[in-house]
């Protein structure tokens, strides 16, 4: 199959936490020495892309364009202006997902909010949990950024937001609306960023619930590269198989692929 454009993942994907996954780094090179167009898709909303962009610059030696990054902060504003419910909202992230809800023009309220959003946060608390389930209870709308359990690290795998989404779906007895991965909401937008059919497309990830599930419930084919999530030996027992397995991505061939 020949992919005329890749939606690929980061965490896992290409580093690891701080720690490089040189073969990520030589696949984007492969990709820009092609000029295969590429974006880069991800569940983390603790940066904004340009934070992203630096990031990818300075740690790992990756130099893309701010356009070529769509994260789930950019997806859950797209999703609430496209709701016309107001432009109030309690927000539980990272200043990366709040700054760039207030500079999309939304208000914070902790009190009648018309939207409760809730990422990773490295600094919950009670307090905010109880903020988030009373607004939610007094009518807000819930919304997870993305419903990733853990976060691939360094050190192992961490707390992702799904896990704190969870809790105040336990406390509210309500489903937050997910945005990011598997998403189609994610998808379609980053798939129209392309500019490309689906068909022609591959969603690259390490993750089989969220990178290879945003392939297989959208109709994009997948490439699972096992540096991350999802371990080697869960691969046979996966419902639905991934288009390609990789060890690594150094094994993709863009030449006869």
């Amino acid at each position: 199959m020949s992919y005329k454009g890749y939606l690929i993942d980061l965490d896992g994907t290409i580093y690891l936490g701080t720690e490089p996954i040189p073969s990520g780094k030589r696949f984007v090179e492969s990709l820009q020495k092609k000029g295969i167009p590429f974006t880069f898709v991800t569940n983390n909303t603790t940066k904004k892309p340009s934070e992203v962009q630096q990031r990818l610059a300075t740690l790992f030696d990756i130099y893309v364009e701010e356009t070529q990054i769509y994260t789930a902060s950019l997806a859950t504003i797209d999703y609430m202006k496209e709701q016309n419910r107001g432009n109030k909202v309690f927000v539980i992230g990272e200043t990366g997902l709040v700054d760039l809800i207030t500079e999309s023009g939304f208000e914070l309220d902790e009190e009648t909010p018309d939207f409760v959003v809730v990422g990773l946060d490295t600094q919950l608390n009670y307090e905010k949990l109880t903020k988030a389930t009373l607004a939610i209870q007094k009518g807000a709308c819930f919304i997870g950024t993305n419903p990733d359990k853990n976060i691939p690290t360094e050190k192992g795998l961490l707390p992702g937001a799904g896990s704190l989404i969870a809790c105040i779906e336990t406390a509210t007895q309500q489903k937050a609306v997910y945005i990011g991965k598997p998403q189609a909401v994610i998808m379609d937008r980053a798939v129209a960023h392309l500019g490309l059919p689906k068909s022609k497309v591959v969603m690259v990830g390490d993750n089989y619930e969220t990178d290879i599930q945003a392939g297989i419930q959208n109709n994009i084919d997948t490439m699972l590269v096992l540096s991350g999530f999802t371990p080697k030996e869960a691969v046979t027992s996966l419902p639905v198989a991934p288009t390609h397995v990789l060890n690594s991505l150094d094994e993709w061939s863009f030449e006869t692929n």
